[in-house]
Order: structure tokens, then C-alpha cells, then sequence
């Protein structure tokens, strides 16, 4: 691999990560957040009003939008520095991190099959992340 292709894949590895990490994390909590909504006993009197006041007050939904504020932030500065057909196929590690999230902080049983689906798509990420970061010619900061 020539310098320049190295140099490219390690500065867009740092937001791709943090992309992963803080995604994942933002729809954990948006699930938990959906999860106590549910749970709020929406009976009687304007089910919509009751929706509203539980969305503006859950901390884990404003947790989980602050994480995805992040990601997004993290997602543009990984678009500046790779190209799109490696960014985002090479995000798909999240995958993982939603499965255990999902499982450690949710209480979700993962079956033997949902990891083999994780590793799959796993091994799709190792194989996009073996190519060159940008393919398109353009000098990137």
C-alpha cells in the first residue's frame, strides 16, 4: 500500500470509530428511552400530549439525540477524508457494538444466529477495509 493510501485510511479510521461507538450508543438509548415510553401508561386523556411530555423529559431519548448529534458531527469529518463507499460499509462494525449494547444494557437475548449474522456482516467490514480509503484522485485534508 503506498503512503498517501495509508496515511488517508489512518486519518479517516479515528471518525470512523468514534462514529461507530457513538451511533451505537445513540440508538441504545433512543431504544431505552421508546422502551420507558411504552411503559408510561397511556391510558385516558390525550394520548399525544402524554407521548410529548414523556419524550421531552426522558433523559435517555436526549442522552441517545446527543450521541447521534456526535455521530453525525464524526460521520461528516469521516465523509471529508474517505470516500462514501468505504465510510459507510466500514461503520458497519456498529453492528456489533449495538448487539452487545443491546444485550448488556437492554437485557436482549442474543441468539447463536443473530452472532452469526453479526460476524458476517463482520467479515464484510474487514474485507471493505482492506481497500483504499479514496479512490476518487481528490487530495483530502
Amino acid at each position: 500500500m503506498a503512503a498517501p493510501q495509508a496515511s488517508r485510511r489512518s486519518r479517516a479510521l479515528l471518525p470512523i470509530v468514534l462514529m461507530v461507538w457513538f451511533g451505537a450508543l445513540g440508538d441504545v438509548l433512543l431504544a431505552r428511552g421508546a422502551r420507558q415510553a411504552a411503559g408510561a401508561g397511556w391510558q385516558g386523556g390525550s394520548v399525544a400530549a402524554v407521548v410529548l411530555t414523556h419524550w421531552l423529559t426522558n433523559r435517555s431519548l436526549w442522552m441517545g439525540v446527543a450521541s447521534l448529534i456526535v455521530f453525525f458531527l464524526c460521520y461528516l469529518l469521516a465523509l471529508s477524508r474517505a470516500d462514501y463507499s468505504y465510510v459507510t460499509p466500514a461503520s458497519a462494525s456498529s453492528y456489533v457494538v449495538v448487539t452487545l449494547l443491546g444485550w448488556a444494557l437492554l437485557g436482549e437475548a442474543v441468539t447463536r444466529l443473530r452472532w452469526l449474522g453479526v460476524l458476517v456482516i463482520c467479515a464484510g467490514v474487514w474485507l471493505v477495509t482492506r481497500t483504499a480509503a479514496c479512490t476518487t484522485g481528490e487530495s483530502r485534508q
